[in-house]
């Protein structure tokens, strides 16, 4: 008898209150608002490729991802590992229509690219973008996409870790890049993550996987990175970066003693001309020679600082001179002829082609 009485009063619960009967808790009520907010600013990216076999013969494929809208204009932010060798680019909007998208900018060393859709305004919505300084480990994150094909899914976790680095297709160091605990799938790539007020902290960009599928570590880049490029590449089709012009090869201590040098930095294999290395007199690499077990460039200039900081590798390199704008001076302290010397080099503007 209780165990009717206790349906009979659940039934009416039902019929006469069912906001109560299946009420969400307030976490549950954030998820869903925050989805129904940012959904609609995220996109489905189909892309086409033409490869070739063996035998030269072309070979079609196509892949898939995620992207966010930044702007009324048709703007898209994705990661350039998406569109990579795409030959054709398909958007799809939140409400099912399908848009043409052209590739407006590119920026390889932070793994974004810019997309445009010619797409009536009224429904684009730009994604409200947020800041990565100040996010906080065990804060909660949502991410946003189409893992495995599957449009617009949501996936909730928290803020991992910060300041991991990442390196790019292109070999340059990516820092400052979100782990999170959130499902990171293939398709996921492009989407945003968002904090806990729908605003866009990272565009999720990698997983580490032994499986190819979510484990619990994905990684995004901060938007912070995202809001530095996007003037640049709406303007110019690519970021604006300062540049010395050179390519290196790394040295340690152990390969340097070898060859007969006092320390460890980066040996100049090239100097590339017309760059302000070449101006500013560097000498790049006239040969090669045997350091162990490696085959290293030799004769060419060892960098080992730049304005006082110690240069180990390509990395600290990189980082020390994109600390700087177009137009400063870089002191180069480089070894010469078994020398100390430091030269100053007035950097200008990376060309798109690198």
């Amino acid at each position: 008898m209780i165990k009717i009485l206790k349906a009979f009063l659940f039934l009416i619960i039902l019929i006469f209150f069912p906001s109560a009967a299946f009420a969400l808790s307030a976490d549950e009520e954030n998820n869903s608002a925050i989805y129904q907010e940012a959904g609609p600013s995220v996109v489905n990216i189909v892309t086409s490729a033409v490869s070739y076999d063996f035998f030269y013969n072309p070979v079609p494929s196509t892949g898939s991802g995620s992207g966010v809208i930044v702007d009324k204009r048709g703007y898209i932010i994705t990661n350039y590992h998406v569109v990579e060798d795409a030959r054709t680019l398909e958007v799809t909007l939140f409400d099912g229509s399908r848009y043409k998208a052209e590739v407006a900018g590119l920026d390889p060393g932070d793994d974004l690219a810019l997309l445009r859709v010619k797409a009536p305004q009224s429904k684009l919505k730009p994604i409200r973008l947020g800041e990565s300084t100040g996010l906080r480990i065990g804060q909660k994150a949502l991410a946003i996409g189409n893992p495995f094909g599957l449009e617009r899914t949501l996936t909730v976790g928290i803020v991992s870790s910060l300041g991991r680095t990442m390196r790019a297709t292109n070999g340059r160091l990516i820092g400052g890049i979100i782990q999170t605990d959130a499902a990171i799938n293939p398709g996921n790539s492009g989407g945003p993550l968002l904090d806990s007020t729908g605003s866009m902290i990272g565009v999720n960009t990698a997983i580490f996987s032994p499986v190819g599928a979510s484990i619990g570590i994905g990684f995004a880049i901060p938007v912070d990175t995202v809001k530095k490029v996007l003037p640049s590449l709406m303007d110019k089709g690519y970021v604006s970066r300062p540049w010395l012009g050179i390519a290196g090869q790394n040295m340690d201590a152990a390969d340097a003693a070898l060859m007969g040098l006092p320390t460890g930095g980066i040996l100049i294999a090239d100097v590339f001309s017309g760059s302000p290395a070449e101006k500013a007199g560097l000498r790049g690499a006239t040969g090669n020679m045997r350091a162990g077990n490696i085959i290293v460039a030799s004769g060419g200039d060892l960098i080992v600082g730049v304005n006082g900081n110690k240069i180990t590798s390509m990395d600290d390199f990189n980082q020390a001179i994109d600390s700087l704008a177009i137009g400063d001076i870089a002191l180069i302290k480089l070894v010469r002829n078994g020398k100390v010397m430091t030269l100053k080099v007035k950097l200008e503007e990376m060309p798109g082609k690198y």
